[in-house]
């Protein structure tokens, strides 16, 4: 039995004890079935008439492998290096906020699960559960890195990243496109935000700065809590200049999610951040906004290898990985699908995502005829 045919036994093996669909689009409808309207759709819909949700497919299928044949293909190599360590696969799980939501153990579930898999973890600012808590799940020698939505309050975002950088995170992700949510329709007619019910402030409640805005602890008074929440979340007043305070922070390396527009990415080069990742939030934020996959050959023609490049919003399976990496990304972020597989079956659901992810692109890269990440470029691709 040849190599490719002994990793899709494995995987067809592992499908028998498989506690979740296959196909994106079976896993999509199934957490469908399982979920209520209001938390469905919180993680399922997008902005306004969600066309930016639909570009970022579109924009995926627009490009197409061309395969090479007759190349030995018989062992692969999937590793990337990222900030001078070694990960097994150039996938991370998307922070993610209120995971609780779809599951009682959230982010906890989420962070053993891609622990377990060697596939990094990056803990959003929302989650439900606080950063230490998250850390404390995944193994000690993992790598997680911390999400921050920065604070109107300056003191409570550095809190936070003084936390993460205690705590073991390796980087620090800073969400660019979200100084405030965007107009969601589902979630407006649900007349649903979790937060509003605590549920995603988990980080904010365990924060000394934030809870020494509080006239009594938050458990004590978890309305007032909120209240502050809904009032120091986000921060419209941002600007380029800001990012020095951060990086007065931490010694960590520092990324910036939201970056669409080419001279963005510039902007980021001169303020000396380590990373970029191209993402539109998955749809959340800005309808009619350009595809991630669309934007990424400019910004890696920008950035010409001085920092990495990563890729969010739209990966559904492993020839979204293969394109994306062709056309100059270093490392994507998988987001909704592994959410649909928690809310189905936990950790184990997670799992089952994630595994399936990496065969996918272990065996497409393959029968793409190439052996290894590095070996993949845009000679690979041909857009129609």
């Amino acid at each position: 039995m040849s190599f490719g045919n002994q990793v899709q036994f494995k995987v067809y093996r592992e499908q028998e004890k498989a506690v979740v669909p296959v196909s994106f689009e079976e896993l999509e409808q199934a957490a469908r079935k399982k979920l209520d309207a209001s938390p469905y759709y919180y993680v399922a819909a997008s902005a306004g008439g969600e066309e930016t949700a639909k570009a970022n497919r579109e924009g995926f299928n627009r490009w197409k492998i061309v395969p090479r044949m007759l190349c030995d293909t018989s062992k692969r190599d999937l590793s990337i290096e990222l900030f001078g360590k070694t990960i097994p696969y150039p996938i991370l799980c998307a922070p993610v906020g209120v995971q609780t939501i779809v599951h009682e153990e959230g982010e906890i579930a989420s962070a053993r699960a891609a622990t377990s898999m060697g596939v990094p973890f990056i803990s959003s600012t929302a989650s439900t559960h606080s950063l230490e808590k998250v850390a404390a799940a995944a193994t000690e020698d993992s790598l997680k890195w911390f999400q921050l939505y920065w604070s109107s309050d300056r003191e409570i975002a550095a809190s936070m990243v003084q936390r993460a950088e205690r705590t073991g995170y390796a980087a620090i992700v800073i969400t660019l496109d979200t100084p405030m949510m965007a107009w969601r329709e589902k979630d407006i007619e649900n007349a649903y935000l979790p937060f509003l019910m605590g549920q995603g402030i988990g980080n904010y409640l365990e924060d000394p700065v934030f809870c020494s805005r509080l006239e009594k602890p938050p458990h004590e008074d978890i309305v007032a809590a909120i209240t502050l929440w809904s009032q120091v979340f986000g921060n419209p007043r941002l600007t380029w200049e800001d990012l020095q305070f951060i990086r007065m922070q931490t010694s960590l390396p520092i990324l910036l999610k939201g970056i669409l527009h080419p001279e963005d990415a510039k902007l980021a080069l001169k303020h000396g951040v380590d990373g970029i990742i191209v993402s539109n939030h998955g749809g959340r934020q800005v309808d009619g906004a350009i595809s991630t996959i669309d934007a990424l050959p400019e910004i890696c023609d920008v950035v010409n290898d001085e920092i990495p490049v990563l890729l969010d919003s739209g990966i559904r399976r492993g020839v979204d990985i293969v394109k994306a990496l062709s056309l100059g990304a270093k490392a994507v972020l998988v987001g909704r699908p592994y959410i649909y597989g928690l809310a189905l079956a936990g950790e184990a659901g997670v799992k089952q995502v994630l595994r399936n992810l990496i065969a996918d692109l272990d065996l497409t890269m393959a029968l793409s005829g190439k052996k290894s990440i590095q070996e993949l470029d845009s000679s690979l691709l041909k857009r129609i």
